[in-house]
């Protein structure tokens, strides 16, 4: 089998995973992004790794089956695929490390205390704009929860949290990514012109102050 894969062209790859499929040329592939799969997640899964990576190529032939007419030939087309598939397998692994939590749990500290965005800390900031930063903050964070509607607050507090996925968030809110998506620009809108009749600064005179830092 190895050395036929060896002999494969792209072209050839291509025609045989067009309509009409060739089998074997299928299960050849399967075995290559399995081989590709095991040997890129065998350092973040410790458990079920043959399933999980089965699941993983299954998913990613699907998707390879399903794009390939739009193979351009700029590398070596198991090479194309196998990006796919490691794709597939890390969008999946980070989606299902956040399924379980709960967007309360994501907004709260340990202790059950509201979460504090780090964009509205600094723990870096000179001497010299401690001041003006801290009072700055002190607005940005009063505006989170004066001006905000609940689920605008919500969101924004998930996003602040960083890496969590937007279909994550979306799907805890009982919304979709692009009902979210305007929910926060909504929100990003609100706090930049309240900001600028509070603080007296521009959004990108703002930037700055924090920037320098």
């Amino acid at each position: 089998m190895s050395t036929q894969v060896a002999q494969r062209s792209n072209e050839e790859w291509v025609s045989d995973l067009s309509d009409p499929i060739v089998d074997q040329t299928l299960e050849e592939l399967r075995a290559i992004l399995l081989r590709g799969l095991r040997a890129a997640l065998s350092s973040r899964i410790d458990y079920d790794l043959e399933a999980i990576t089965e699941d993983f190529a299954q998913d990613a032939l699907l998707k390879i089956l399903k794009n390939v007419d739009t193979f351009r030939g700029e590398s070596r087309f198991t090479t194309w695929a196998q990006k796919i598939a490691i794709h597939v397998a890390f969008s999946e692994l980070r989606r299902r490390r956040w399924k379980d939590i709960s967007l309360q749990t994501l907004i709260e500290t340990p202790d059950g205390d509201e979460f504090t965005p780090k964009i509205l800390t600094d723990p870096h900031q000179s001497p010299e704009d401690e001041a003006t930063q801290n009072d700055i903050m002190l607005i940005v964070e009063r505006l989170v929860d004066e001006e905000l509607t609940e689920r605008q607050r919500t969101a924004m507090l998930a996003m602040l949290q960083g890496d969590i996925p937007i279909s994550e968030i979306a799907e805890k809110m009982d919304t979709n990514a692009n009902a979210l998506y305007k929910l926060l620009h909504d929100a990003r809108k609100r706090l930049q012109s309240r900001l600028e009749e509070q603080a007296g600064l521009s959004a990108s005179e703002l930037l700055a102050l924090f920037d320098a830092s």
